[in-house]
């Protein structure tokens, strides 16, 4: 069947208008500041078939473990199983995204009594048990039986109703049940809505016409996908990088590296050289590294494409068995967040060779500080839930951003809200002058922030990186400066790793530094002006410009 470009045109955008109002419905009625001020949640439309449509326009990690997500739950809940309102969850690592705080929710979408699709959405839930609160806890956690509430795919919600007995399988065994149930009800919320937007449109056009839309669409998006790698130079370009791992100082640094093989239409993104898994929380399943790699590939090839199951038909991505990026279980990965970034900077740093011009220096990375405890006014425990983003790296043509997440569409908490809902006082959120690595364009700032525990006690989880090697520039641009982590207890300074857990107690300071991302090309061929203008704006001070552009007039 042929289909008119305008009637393609008008499937496609209603299925990304789709997922983009699951999302607001996600995100407007989500109890937890993760998904309801951090957007941290993902949302997708699937045909009958099992292949990916549409998606919001929210985290790669998620949408791209979503394709697998669906094939498991397809293949133990065939659709004849099925009834309207049903709805399978799963948080296992291996078959998700790789830690169990994301819960995916997959719902049947049935139009007219006949089965057409699925809608599904992911949600990362603030606690899941396990051995600290906000259930990331990276060192001491050796498998992944102490990381929380394991979920296979089970059938949760019933014609529109939670099962209660699986509810209170759940809610019992996490520490803030009302979040979960709140959020979890929110996931329910959006997927409904997505059914009957699904329905609208295949009584708009038919199933016939939108069989034959989706097909034309996938056609299109792997054509275009093909043409653009088409135009990438063949060859091999490798990168290797270390992350900070398991111990102080160069111990327990972790080795990662990445093989991008280019041929022809085809792109292979091979992490079989990285280190073996480790025992600690930070290992990153297969989905996760796959779904980063085609995330990658899309970005350096055509950021605009349609993301749908035809663009990523010509990328593959594989990692060899038991390696850091392709663990077996039960390795614990509660903490594998702290690593999405870098591997996206590995498959960068390889791009660097082949498309010098679309690459960027390294992100300033983030991190997601947990802090949990009783709140005194209250009685009633908190977890404080942070995302602290800071800079981008630097481009061939511009600076890095300031204050923005990289690789996910999350964002920073305000201030405001951590103290509303925690018994938290934030001191300080500011850039970090003079630590955007120097180049003819200059990598973005890091951040600072200080966070002073109200409560008696409390149960820190602290996730960052670059600690150890600061975030690298590209073709004589400089590093950007390293992160620190510091807890202020009684004026007294003590040093924390990027990966601990600490114990606070009442006055207590956590003093985060996150990182500088790296600069791009030489120092010395930066502009004069822009050297001005981040005086002005305070993105460097007068001892850093001389430091790093002593040949130039950095007069005011």
């Amino acid at each position: 069947m042929k289909i008119d470009p305008i009637t393609q045109s008008i499937v496609w955008n209603t299925l990304v208008s789709i997922a983009e109002e699951m999302g607001s419905t996600l995100r407007r009625t989500a109890f937890s500041e993760a998904v309801r001020e951090a957007d941290d949640f993902s949302t997708g439309v699937f045909d009958r078939r099992g292949r990916l449509l549409a998606q919001g326009n929210f985290t790669p990690g998620h949408l791209g473990s979503m394709p697998a997500v669906v094939g498991t739950v397809s293949a133990m809940y065939p659709p004849e199983t099925l009834s309207p309102g049903d709805a399978v969850i799963l948080n296992d690592s291996a078959l998700g995204s790789g830690h169990f705080p994301d819960f995916y929710m997959v719902t049947p979408a049935f139009v007219d009594g006949a089965f057409s699709g699925w809608i599904v959405n992911i949600a990362h839930h603030v606690d899941v048990g396990g051995a600290a609160p906000g259930s990331q806890k990276v060192m001491g956690v050796t498998e992944a039986f102490q990381e929380g509430i394991r979920i296979l795919p089970v059938k949760l919600v019933r014609q529109g109703a939670f099962d209660p007995e699986i509810l209170r399988l759940i809610t019992g065994n996490v520490r803030i049940p009302a979040a979960v149930e709140g959020d979890l009800a929110a996931q329910r919320n959006a997927n409904e809505v997505g059914v009957a937007r699904f329905a609208d449109l295949i009584r708009q056009v038919g199933t016939e016409t939108l069989d034959a839309a989706i097909d034309a669409i996938l056609d299109a998006s792997e054509a275009r996908m093909r043409a653009r790698i088409a135009e990438v130079p063949d060859g091999t370009y490798s990168f290797d990088d270390v992350l900070d791992g398991l111990g102080e100082g160069e111990e327990g640094l972790i080795p990662v590296a990445v093989d991008v093989t280019v041929a022809g239409d085809r792109i292979r993104i091979d992490f079989s050289r990285s280190g073996d898994q480790v025992a600690a929380a930070i290992n990153a399943y297969f989905n996760y590294t796959r779904a980063h790699g085609f995330f990658a590939i899309k970005v350096f090839t055509d950021p605009s494409l349609p993301q749908n199951e035809g663009g990523l038909r010509a990328i593959e991505v594989t990692a060899r068995e038991g390696c850091f990026f392709n663990p077996t279980f039960p390795a614990p990965s509660g903490g594998r967040a702290a690593i999405q970034i870098r591997i996206f900077e590995l498959i960068n740093g390889a791009m660097a060779k082949a498309l010098p011009d679309k690459v960027m220096a390294a992100f300033s990375h983030w991190s997601n500080p947990i802090l949990s405890g009783i709140d005194e006014e209250t009685g009633a425990r908190f977890i404080y839930y942070d995302l602290i983003f800071g800079g981008y790296g630097a481009r061939a043509a511009a600076d890095g951003l300031e204050g923005t997440a990289p690789v996910i569409n999350c964002a920073n908490i305000p201030v405001e809200v951590h103290e509303t809902h925690n018994p938290v006082i934030i001191h300080q959120l500011s850039l970090r002058p003079d630590t955007g690595g120097a180049g003819r364009t200059r990598g973005g700032c890091g951040i600072a922030k200080d966070i002073e525990l109200l409560a008696g006690k409390g149960t820190l989880t602290l996730l960052g990186d670059r600690h150890v090697k600061a975030p690298y520039g590209l073709f004589d641009g400089k590093p950007g400066a390293l992160a620190s982590s510091t807890l202020v207890r009684d004026g007294k300074e003590i040093a924390l790793q990027s990966k601990q857990l600490v114990d606070m107690r009442r006055g207590d300071v956590l003093r985060l530094r996150l990182a500088g991302a790296g600069g791009y090309g030489p120092a010395w061929e930066r502009d004069p002006e822009k050297i001005r203008a981040d005086l002005a704006d305070g993105y460097i001070t007068a001892d850093g410009a001389l430091r790093d552009y002593e040949h130039r007039d950095t007069k005011a």
